[in-house]
């Protein structure tokens, strides 16, 4: 028998090592745009603001069309590519799905 324990947040009690369930999978993080439509991988997605490009001294005109995104986990994270811009994360508030 062993004498080790683990603290189970959801009970707050501490439990013995062989009596812990496995963890639920986390479910998939549900990104929406600036009206509600909800985005996936590879979308292409429409600005809907004038964006200034931190570091750069680049601006995203409204109506610029960004390609291939990809989710990042954070529901209003977008990452995506730009000529030009390296790294480019956008907020989901200022998108709409094209």
């Amino acid at each position: 028998m062993s004498d080790e324990y683990i603290y189970d947040e959801a009970t707050g009690e501490w439990v013995a090592a062989g009596d812990v369930a496995p963890a639920p999978a986390t479910s998939a993080v549900e990104v929406r745009d600036a009206v509600g439509n909800l985005l996936a991988d590879g979308d292409s997605v429409t600005l809907i603001k004038d964006l200034k490009v931190k570091g750069t001294s680049q601006t995203l005109k409204r109506g610029t069309v960004v390609k291939s995104i990809r989710l990042t986990g954070d529901e209003q994270e977008i990452d995506c590519k730009f000529d030009g811009i390296k790294g480019l994360v956008l907020r989901a508030e200022f998108v709409r799905k094209r």
